[in-house]
């Protein structure tokens, strides 16, 4: 009898994986997030590859372009990262939301009221000292781009209007309100063919990182995506976004603030957006004009969608992004291909990114608890019991 009860116990209880299994189960779950959009990016490539080749032209040149353009000297590698800097802002307007569940893709309208802000308040602060009067421009671009992507968190939260739609056409009405008063009231009369603000004084603009060249917005970017990280997964705040955004019934049960998670999550990536375009004024431009609208909002969307809303991968991936815009003057210099080859290129990487989604969970190398049930239909060997 005792021996049957041993029996039975053993047959019972489960079998606790190994360390190498646990450490290959680790491994396999997170590389998963990796794998899918480096194949992704990789399969983009390739079908414009195919695009090429059938207007009679060499994806081998092509890419020995992009890295000479974007990664192959000095001067190429300072303006990927100068590019890329306006995209890492960008992509945490689309990361953060989408923790919520929430498609925003109106970063482009936050990134021109941030650099609009910050060049109309440079006016009335040119009597401060820079050390003062710099951190109050990028605090009015804060408040702009907060307030505006916020008010898509609100009309989604508590009217039911949809993010995505809302947040987009948002964008449209906030470069409109911007050609306005930068065509109009807030025009400097000297600027004739081209429509600007009045300059923000040379005073008020930022030199480059030492040793870098590149302007201190792409150090602020990095440290912007870290605090995003700790945000996100090493607080009980961002458990709470992260939990609205599994379910948001079973958040409101547990008596979660998910309105609130919702505006205010909103408004910290429309905060982040409009830091890119007070660094365009503050750092690049001196004055804010109609090059504030050059895209960066747009691109954002594949960076964060490439990097999966991780604001840590949203790192190399702006850079990426960054280095291919910066090689498309020497794409179409050298393969007589008109401006807009680099966007069908970005369009072509965001369609096979969205559709690579569906794999997720799809293949049992990434899947661990496939392995598990593999093992439970193993036949068991019967230990031998000597009565």
């Amino acid at each position: 009898m005792v021996a049957e009860a041993a029996l039975s116990e053993l047959s019972a209880a489960p079998a606790r994986p190994s360390r190498g299994l646990q450490v290959r189960a680790w491994l396999a779950r997170r590389s998963e997030a990796v794998a899918i959009p480096v194949a992704a990016a990789v399969t983009g490539f390739l079908l414009f590859g195919i695009f090429l080749a059938a207007q009679g032209k060499s994806p081998v040149q092509l890419a020995e372009l992009v890295w000479r353009g974007g990664f192959g000297s000095a001067f190429a590698l300072g303006n990927s990262l100068q590019r890329a800097a306006p995209l890492l802002f960008a992509a945490l307007c689309v990361a953060l939301p989408a923790r919520l569940g929430l498609v925003v893709i109106g970063g482009e309208g936050a990134i021109v009221l941030g650099g609009l802000a910050a060049a109309a308040a440079a006016q009335p602060l040119a009597i401060l000292p820079a050390p003062l009067a710099i951190p109050l421009m990028a605090c009015a671009a804060l408040l702009a781009g907060a307030v505006w992507i916020g008010a898509v968190g609100w009309l989604q939260a508590y009217r039911g209007v949809n993010a995505t739609i809302s947040s987009l056409l948002l964008s449209y009405i906030a470069i409109a309100i911007a050609t306005h008063l930068i065509e109009g009231p807030l025009r400097d009369p000297t600027s004739l063919n081209k429509p600007s603000t009045l300059p923000v004084g040379e005073a008020f603009m930022l030199g480059p990182m030492p040793g870098l060249g590149v302007h201190w917005g792409l150090g602020c970017g990095v440290i912007a995506c870290l605090v995003a990280y700790v945000l996100m997964d090493r607080t009980t705040l961002g458990f709470a976004a992260r939990m609205a955004g599994g379910n948001v019934r079973a958040a409101q049960i547990q008596g979660l603030p998910v309105g609130r998670l919702i505006v205010g999550f909103t408004a910290l990536g429309g905060a982040f957006a409009a830091l890119a375009g007070f660094f365009e004024v503050a750092a690049v431009q001196g004055t804010a004009n109609g090059t504030l609208a050059a895209g960066y909002g747009y691109t954002g969307i594949l960076v964060a969608f490439l990097a999966r809303q991780n604001p840590i991968a949203i790192v190399p991936v702006a850079f990426l992004l960054g280095g291919i815009e910066a090689s498309s003057g020497l794409i179409q210099r050298r393969m007589q291909l008109p401006d807009a080859t680099v966007l069908v290129l970005e369009g072509l990487l965001f369609l096979v990114v969205l559709a690579s989604e569906t794999l997720y969970g799809r293949f049992k190398l990434f899947s661990p608890h496939l392995w598990a049930a593999k093992r439970e239909t193993a036949p068991t060997p019967t230990p031998s019991v000597t009565a």
